[in-house]
């Protein structure tokens, strides 16, 4: 069975060994839902003092230095995931569209914007708040409680998965992107990146998957 965001996801990876990571503070445009309801749900919720504006979703531009076969290439993949949001889900497609956007960006503890950096809750937090409206708790323990648990056979893209890497459970968490792959913002001295479910350190320490409802935020 062809899935296509398989596609989409390996031809960015090969895409991301010939640029050069965006510079901290310009992520790709912040995008909205045309879930109002979802939006609704959520307003006023949490401490962001930031609410997205509805509007269309686009692409985001291809990153900065990519050479010209590079950004034609950059834009055939965007054309692929404008094709495959309807079939997988425009919900979905938009998540990913705004992770995508934040790879490069590097890791600081405690970090919750794309000016200053990311830790691994905060970079979920700022995906799904900056796309959808929706705020989640800021830790990662605290997102695993507020979200619905669901089976690994069960992940689709844009729902959350999350690992045991410091001794504890659900110290670690990231946007599932589909075919086993997730986006993350790693350790200390790293940056969001792309990662494979199924490598060995993953493998070894996956804690769980969870899907976001607004019905069960705080």
């Amino acid at each position: 069975m062809f899935r296509p965001f398989a596609f989409v996801i390996a031809a960015l990876l090969s895409l991301a060994a010939q640029a050069t990571p965006p510079a901290p503070g310009v992520p790709a445009a912040a995008v909205s839902s045309p879930l109002v309801a979802l939006q609704a749900a959520s307003a006023g919720s949490g401490d962001s003092s930031e609410q997205p504006v509805p509007h269309a979703w686009t692409a985001p531009a291809a990153p900065a230095g990519l050479p010209g076969a590079s950004m034609s290439a950059m834009d055939g993949v965007m054309g692929q995931l404008h094709a495959v949001g309807a079939e997988t889900g425009q919900v979905a497609s938009q998540l990913m569209t705004t992770a995508f956007g934040l790879i490069g960006v590097p890791y600081r503890m405690g970090g919750n914007s794309a000016e200053t950096g990311f830790d691994c809750s905060g970079f979920v937090r700022y995906v799904y708040a900056h796309t959808l409206g929706l705020v989640l708790p800021r830790r990662a323990h605290e997102q695993a409680k507020a979200t619905i648990p669901i089976a690994r056979e069960e992940l689709q893209p844009g729902d959350l998965v999350f690992f045991n890497t410091m001794r504890r459970a659900f110290s670690h968490v990231g946007v599932y992107l589909g075919d086993g792959k997730f986006v993350h913002a790693p350790r200390k001295g790293d940056s969001v990146k792309i990662s494979d479910i199924n490598e060995r350190y993953w493998a070894q320490r996956f804690n769980g998957a969870r899907r976001v409802e607004a019905t069960r935020l705080p």
